[in-house]
């Protein structure tokens, strides 16, 4: 009886010592497994720190395509490339207006000339003075606008030393003619230098009391003729020796000279 005791109590203890390195075994096998199930679970946060890394190299993309866009700076310059055509446009305009006005303020000053009617004989004076010279070879026909209003004296003066129908004609020198023809505003004059001979003692002259001038119209001598007062005693002419300047707004030296 004591021995059947003795050996239940040693079989109930080699069965607790068995009991207590199963539960050992399993506790390592738990803890082992809790082990490895963190390290699962990690598993999953260094996946997701990986995309998150991956994440954070799109952002780092995005950021530099957006830095990319920074080359959207570059078109930034090229707005200011823009914005310097706009400036050269606007250069271009202000020239083309400074063009513009230039060019219509010209056009006004060859228009006011040009806007002056032609002379007719009705509309001028012609008077006749001697040269301070003896024999008298030149006189200065004088041409005053009496119409009261501008009006362009064309060419040199028609002149006739007596009658219209059978005179010669008076040449003009053409040294005198000036660049441009003269406007007379009302009351203003103009001049013409005329020889009228050559000095001589045995030259063909004829006296003249008075004498015929005609003007010049746009195409052509005008209709009409104005009659000439010959100075005080008349004047001695020789025809094949006259000529004539042509009107300018005063006798020049060199070019009135002949």
């Amino acid at each position: 009886m004591r021995n059947h005791r003795k050996n239940t109590v040693l079989a109930a203890a080699a069965i607790a010592a068995l009991s207590l390195g199963l539960t050992a075994c399993g506790g390592g096998d738990g803890a082992s497994g809790a082990k490895d199930a963190g390290s699962a679970t990690s598993s999953p946060s260094t996946a997701g720190t990986g995309d998150g890394g991956t994440a954070g190299g799109a952002t780092a993309n995005q950021t530099a395509t957006k830095g990319g866009s920074g080359s959207t700076g570059g078109s930034a310059s090229g707005g200011s490339t823009a914005g310097g055509s706009t400036a050269s446009t606007g250069s271009a305009g202000g020239s083309k207006a400074g063009s513009g006005t230039g060019g219509s303020t010209g056009s006004t000053g060859g228009k006011s000339s040009a806007a002056a009617p032609v002379c007719a004989y009705g509309d001028i004076k012609v008077t006749a003075a001697k040269a301070d010279e003896v024999p008298t070879e030149h006189i200065t026909l004088t041409a005053t606008n009496t119409s009261g209003r501008s009006c362009t004296l064309l060419e040199y003066p028609l002149i006739a030393f007596g009658p219209i129908q059978t005179a010669k004609d008076v040449p003009a020198v053409a040294k005198s003619k000036p660049a441009a023809p003269v406007v007379l505003k009302p009351g203003a004059p103009a001049y013409a230098n005329v020889r009228i001979a050559l000095g001589g003692a045995h030259e063909d002259n004829k006296v003249v009391n008075e004498f015929n001038v005609n003007l010049f119209a746009a195409q052509g001598p005008a209709e009409g003729s104005i009659v000439v007062k010959a100075p005080a005693g008349g004047l001695a002419v020789d025809e094949a020796a006259a000529k004539t300047g042509y009107w300018t707004y005063e006798l020049r030296n060199g070019a009135d000279e002949f």
